[in-house]
């Protein structure tokens, strides 16, 4: 640990442990905040990243300095650490503008990376699916296009001093910028059409589902929350799982039986601290699952200390809001119990009373997380008795698959059948209701 002549801290770590070979990148983490920086979640993109943190510095200020983030100061003192802890890379624990990196660059005489870069990175190299790799491309392009003219500088300069306007201005740099901001357009375009035709897919299939009205549980929560692991033990589902950050972009949806009546689970992307907006643009398809959910399970990891699980817990409720998804009726889940001793444990219910605490890799908690997920969907049905003329068989059947438990009797007149369905359900049945149908709190 070093301290700098300002009082405040840098802290370093050994590029490599006794007998691993040299890091391939080295990263130098900085960050300027008006609050004390913690940059862990930084460095743990990075090594989610493949890329080592050699040190770090973080500046207090109101704001980050217009031309080069960090204060001129700041930067000169950064300059000799990056030869002592060997880096070859520098990482801000923002998004920079493009003004920002390049002056960054040429002062540091390093590249320079944001956090948003360093996230399209771990999102590029996570993306497996067809449609994860279209999301991941539009919001990598949509982030690069304002960056375009610094990878021309060279060229525009060919083109400087002969007059502003006019014959003789647009040199060669000129030239290719806009050309690169054509081909970018042209294939943003491109990939906002492919993704609205995934959405008008999607929409269907969320028809049909709809059609039987299945309901529809979607987790959403942290970035390695252990958001697959819940699916994988409620369902009985094999979603890959491992200890990464974003190990999970394409959204997965496997079915639960409760009391008869089947749930649809849906996984969703994690989230983060600073989100990139680029992101959540692209992955707008894949959210909604989140946003047309009847219940979002808001997985959270109890292992965290308090502080930190309610920034975790802030940063998954400011992009609800953003995807529209804030007056979703949610429910909080306190993962990974089995990490708990007794202390944390009555903290956590103290604090978080009408949460459910579980262990998705050991089982616990999930029977009464279950109980939890029935007893919220109950609270959206209504009671109906219906009289179906034998000759519609087929609909004791459907209904039967719908709402799971139900009360029937063999009466003169045809099937009497009572049973709890979500007012959608019920008005398609209406013809055949001998209440009208009644809320439960009728």
């Amino acid at each position: 640990m070093e301290r700098s002549r300002n009082g405040r801290t840098t802290q370093s770590r050994p590029v490599a442990q006794p007998g691993e070979g040299r890091a391939r990148q080295r990263a130098f983490c900085i960050a300027a905040s008006p609050e004390t920086a913690d940059l862990e979640e930084l460095k743990e993109l990075l090594r989610t990243a493949g890329v080592a943190t050699v040190g770090e510095l973080a500046q207090k200020r109101d704001s980050p300095h217009p031309n080069l983030y960090m204060g001129p100061g700041k930067v000169d003192e950064i300059k000799p650490l990056l030869k002592r802890f060997d880096a070859n890379v520098v990482v801000a624990d923002d998004e920079l503008t493009p003004r920002q990196q390049r002056n960054l660059e040429a002062a540091l005489d390093l590249p320079v990376l944001d956090r948003t870069s360093v996230i399209l990175d771990i999102f590029a190299s996570h993306a497996h699916t067809a449609e994860g790799k279209m999301q991941v491309e539009l919001a990598q392009l949509e982030y690069n296009m304002a960056r375009m003219r610094g990878l021309w500088t060279h060229l525009e300069r060919l083109g400087a001093g002969r007059g502003v306007g006019g014959i003789g201005t647009r040199g060669p740099g000129e030239s290719q910028i806009e050309t690169d901001r054509r081909l970018a357009r042209d294939r943003i375009t491109v990939l906002r059409r492919r993704l609205e035709d995934v959405k008008s897919t999607r929409a269907t299939q969320r028809a049909e589902r709809e059609r039987a009205h299945l309901p529809n549980v979607a987790l959403a929560g942290y970035t390695n929350a252990g958001k697959s692991t819940l699916l994988n033990a409620l369902t009985g589902a094999e979603v890959g799982v491992r200890d990464r950050l974003f190990h999970t972009l394409d959204p997965t949806t496997r079915t639960l039986k409760l009391h008869g009546r089947t749930f649809l689970v849906t996984d969703t992307v994690g989230f983060i601290r600073k989100l990139p907006h680029q992101l959540v643009n692209a992955f707008a398809a894949t959210l909604e699952e989140t946003k047309l959910a009847d219940l979002v399970l808001h997985v959270v990891d109890a292992s965290a200390d308090e502080e930190e699980l309610m920034a975790m817990t802030r940063a998954v409720e400011d992009v609800l809001e953003e995807i529209g998804a804030g007056s979703s009726t949610r429910m909080l889940v306190l993962n990974k119990a089995d990490t708990l001793d007794d202390e944390r444990r009555r903290e956590l219910s103290f604090r978080h009373p009408d949460a459910v605490l579980v262990s998705a890799q050991t089982g616990e908690g999930l029977e009464e997380l279950q109980e939890r997920i029935h007893e919220e969907f109950e609270k959206t049905l209504q009671d109906v008795e219906l009289l179906l003329p034998y000759d519609e068989g087929g609909l004791v059947h459907e209904i039967h698959e719908i709402a799971g438990e139900m009360g029937r009797e063999d009466t003169p007149e045809g099937v009497r059948l009572t049973a709890r369905l979500h007012p959608v359900v019920a008005e398609r049945y209406s013809r055949f209701s001998l209440n009208g149908g009644r809320s439960p709190s009728a």
